[in-house]
């Protein structure tokens, strides 16, 4: 079938549909139907099935005669180990290590933390939880102590799995002291720690027995006397995890995940949109403690049965803006998956891609890039070095999975800049208006998602259905809001064009910030930018433009700023009063790659702000308040 008529289908026929996508899950009851509506607008997904995900990911493969293929490939540019694992390893270490969160008091239901950098044991932790019905929440190693504490009281775990620390270029980062304040700071649920030690970072369980008032366990002793767990069936509704959305202040916002319908959603989408299928090795070049991670370096790929790569490095620095390429071609890399920030640090570096000439990239089928909106000065620069698709695809922590995109198991669709493409089937995509009006084509609006979503989005809210509905199902009766703003072509792309606060009111027109920043990317000496409104008293607000010079630059700043000016004006009207640029050495951002818009909005405008903890470099924020005081 072509992408229209699987789209046509998943519309008319959403339960024959998902049933049949269902199929290719293992269940220990296989459902009856596929949704449940009993609970609207709190739908669910195949209710009558049971299952067990981690089975899914790694016993039916070896099963299968399959446990001598390559699960999961490690390589740390920062310790200098690679190594792989096959299916059959991987089973044995996951099973031994539920064995051991068994030996703790973990058991179907309970929540256990996962606060570990990017090595193997994130992995088998997640898996093993996986394996005995609990519910995993993997926090971002390196979480300041009070936003992991915010995050235990609010999952109430009785166990936390961690590492002695994580590896950054230049430094290490010790997570046993955040542990300890955490704990001090937190309600007192978690019973037990359990420490990987890593040599290259100092900290142990053994030196930390009874800090804190809880037990201390090392995973390695724990380990090697631990029986093996058999996997646990359990309902297709319960909770597979909880993941706190990034920049969460307050009271945090836990997405809940279900075991059914998520793997469901996984198996369909690694074939149908990645084209990825068993031997294939897919790599996600992100972090486990993201979504991104989640979907697709732990569930997605081994629920498939293809090869999937964990990297603890960066695209930059580890040791080069090569890293990238190389790690593509010693693994022979079908898929790539990544953040636009990424290639835009790349690309910054190494502006015409030299170091990628150094390395075989035949293996790469396509190059997919999500997280943050994909300028098409990116997207070209990338599809030109590369020679192969690169697919802008859009999706949330929420989702779990694409939104919109160019399925490229069912069919390669035409790409544009600018455009993650159409709407994957299952996902009935609309734009309408403040008052929930349907926007005609071109004319931009919210974007909103037809109710009930599709299997492996979000279920709920960890304890917050009340606060589900009020946040996402309220504002537009029978949607879900995605809080994004943009607008469909005449051809049905979808322009994904930021987040509804980053529409901004210049003397009385709402003007998006993305196609502003649009417009800016496209200047050659421009690497990255950023364009925010800020308060103004004749206009109530006017945009400003920061920007990031590509390495070897050296325009001369009011000579770009006029360059600039222009081609705003030229294509976007008068009417953005768009006449003010900055050139900064960084931008703030996440770790995940997102710029922090707000942030940098409050330290212009003067107002109270917070450093979120997720942000990736503390340094980036100074550059702001030093280029405020430059005025």
């Amino acid at each position: 079938m072509d992408y229209r008529s699987t789209t046509e289908r998943s519309i008319r026929d959403p339960e024959g549909f998902w049933l049949e996508a269902a199929e290719a899950i293992d269940w220990d009851v296989a459902p009856t139907a596929a949704i449940d509506a009993s609970n609207a607008p709190l739908y669910r997904w195949f209710a009558d099935g049971m299952l067990n995900t981690c089975y899914n990911a790694l016993d039916r493969h070896v099963i299968a005669g399959r446990g001598d293929t390559t699960a999961l490939i490690y390589d740390s540019p920062v310790v200098g180990a690679k190594k792989s694992y096959t299916y059959s390893a991987l089973l044995e270490k996951v099973a031994r290590f539920a064995g051991v969160l068994a030996q703790a008091g973990v058991s179907a239901g309970d929540r256990v933390v996962i606060y570990m950098p990017m090595m193997p044991q994130a992995v088998v932790a997640m898996l093993a939880c996986a394996r005995l019905g609990a519910v995993h929440s993997v926090v971002f190693g390196g979480f300041a102590a009070k936003e992991l504490a915010v995050r235990l009281d609010d999952a109430e775990p009785t166990v936390i799995v961690t590492a002695s620390g994580g590896i950054e270029p230049s430094r290490v980062v010790e997570y046993l002291p955040t542990i300890v304040t955490a704990l001090e700071l937190s309600r007192g649920t978690v019973r037990t720690v359990i420490v990987k030690d890593r040599p290259e970072v100092p900290g142990s369980a053994r030196e930390l027995e009874g800090a804190a008032g809880v037990d201390w366990w090392d995973w390695d002793e724990a380990a090697s006397v631990a029986t093996p767990h058999d996997p646990v069936p359990v309902a297709a509704t319960d909770p597979l995890y909880i993941l706190y959305t990034s920049g969460t202040t307050g009271a945090p916002k836990g997405v809940v995940r279900d075991n059914g319908g998520h793997a469901v959603a996984m198996a369909w989408s690694m074939r149908n949109i990645y084209d990825v299928h068993p031997g294939d090795v897919m790599w996600t070049a992100s972090d486990v403690g993201w979504v991104v991670g989640h979907s697709y370096i732990v569930y997605g790929p081994l629920i498939a049965g293809a090869t999937t790569v964990l990297y603890e490095g960066k695209p930059v620095g580890t040791p080069d803006a090569g890293a990238f390429w190389r790690v593509v071609s010693d693994y022979k890399v079908k898929v790539l998956f990544t953040a636009p920030t990424a290639l835009r640090a790349i690309r910054k570096v190494d502006p015409h891609a030299t170091l990628a000439d150094q390395y075989d990239l035949g293996s790469l089928d396509a190059l997919f890039l999500a997280g943050e909106r994909l300028d098409p000065e990116t997207w070209t620069w990338a599809t030109a070095l590369l020679e192969k698709p690169v697919v802008d695809h859009w999706w949330q922590t929420e989702t779990g999975w694409a939104i919109c995109a160019s399925p490229r198991g069912i069919e390669e669709l035409p790409l544009r800049a600018g455009s993650p493409s159409f709407p994957v089937p299952g996902f009935q995509v609309e734009i309408v208006d403040e008052h929930g009006h349907e926007q005609h084509p071109l004319s931009e609006g919210n974007i909103v998602i037809r109710l009930p979503l599709p299997p492996g989005t979000l279920s709920t809210l960890w304890k917050g259905d009340d606060r589900y509905i009020h946040s996402y199902l309220s504002a537009f009766p029978g949607f879900y809001l995605t809080g994004d703003s943009g607008y469909f072509d005449r051809e049905g792309y979808l322009y994904v064009m930021g987040r509804t606060d980053d529409i901004i009111n210049v003397a009385g027109h709402r003007l998006s910030t993305g196609s502003m920043e649009q417009v800016l990317a496209q200047h050659p000496a421009v690497a990255e930018c950023a364009v925010i409104g800020v308060a103004d008293q004749l206009k109530g607000q006017k945009p400003v433009g920061y920007v990031v010079l590509k390495s070897g630059s050296t325009p001369v700043e009011s000579e770009l700023a006029a360059e600039l000016v222009a081609m705003v004006r030229d294509q976007i009207g008068a009417v953005a009063a768009f006449r003010d640029v900055v050139v900064v050495s960084a931008l703030p951002k996440t770790r995940s790659g997102k710029i922090l818009r707000k942030t940098m909005r409050q330290i212009v405008d003067g107002e109270d702000y917070v450093i979120p903890p997720t942000i990736e470099d503390t340094q980036a924020i100074q550059v702001i308040v030093d280029s405020v005081a430059r005025g």
